[in-house]
């Protein structure tokens, strides 16, 4: 079974993680866009008598703080996401290049994977599998699922570069498992099949280089 490209037709995937993510943070997010920031930390008396924020409880608060405000930010930005989404499944893929381009070179990741969808398949654009790997690297390293499964298909077959390199298609493809892709499974359960133990070993150290930076919590 070969591969498959980083897909553009999950388009509500991301925002259900983010709204369980909210749940499950006791945070709220509804068309108004009101959000409730969390508590002030429990404190407790030190030693000496003064009051001191736990510090497992500091960590939180401003874990729960940056989700809540970089929602409140990026909520525009998905709706024209969303928009331009709507205009690839529609086929009218020059004008989603244009909408997703400013989004992209600013550094959206779902804006770059998307640009990167349309290189790889020549959607609105001449295809080019050089430009298409570069975008979805962008993605990737910021973590993005669909683009490190993306990442891992090119480094399989060998698209835009000199050969195909099966340790790092390995390495994104398990990356990719780890953020959620259910294609990317599928892939890496495949490739296993043609690589050597020792470049299995090589690949799982790498994806262990890189898990820790990009998915922190998992």
């Amino acid at each position: 079974m070969m591969a498959r490209p980083a897909r553009y037709v999950a388009i509500a995937r991301q925002d259900l993680v983010i709204e369980q993510k909210l749940a499950d943070l006791g945070l709220i997010r509804v068309n108004g866009r009101e959000i409730n920031l969390p508590q002030r930390p429990r404190q407790f008396a030190g030693k000496d008598g003064e009051c001191q924020a736990k510090g497992n409880d500091m960590k939180q608060v401003f874990h729960q703080a940056i989700v809540a405000i970089t929602l409140i930010c990026a909520t525009p930005v998905m709706a024209d996401i969303e928009a331009a989404r709507d205009l690839m499944e529609e086929s009218q893929f020059e004008e989603a290049h244009a909408a997703l381009l400013p989004f992209a070179r600013s550094g959206n990741a779902d804006a770059e994977e998307l640009i990167g969808v349309l290189y790889a398949l020549g959607l609105g654009v001449k295809r080019d599998p050089e430009r298409a790997f570069e975008w979805y690297l962008r993605a990737s390293m910021k973590g993005h699922p669909g683009a490190q499964s993306g990442i891992g298909w090119y480094y399989e077959l060998g698209l835009g570069m000199p050969a195909p390199d099966l340790v790092r298609a390995y390495m994104w493809y398990a990356l990719s498992t780890i953020g959620g892709d259910p294609d990317a499974v599928d892939s890496l359960a495949e490739i296993q099949n043609r690589m050597t133990k020792e470049q299995i070993e090589r690949a799982q150290i790498l994806v262990n280089d890189y898990k820790p930076w990009m998915y922190p919590f998992r």
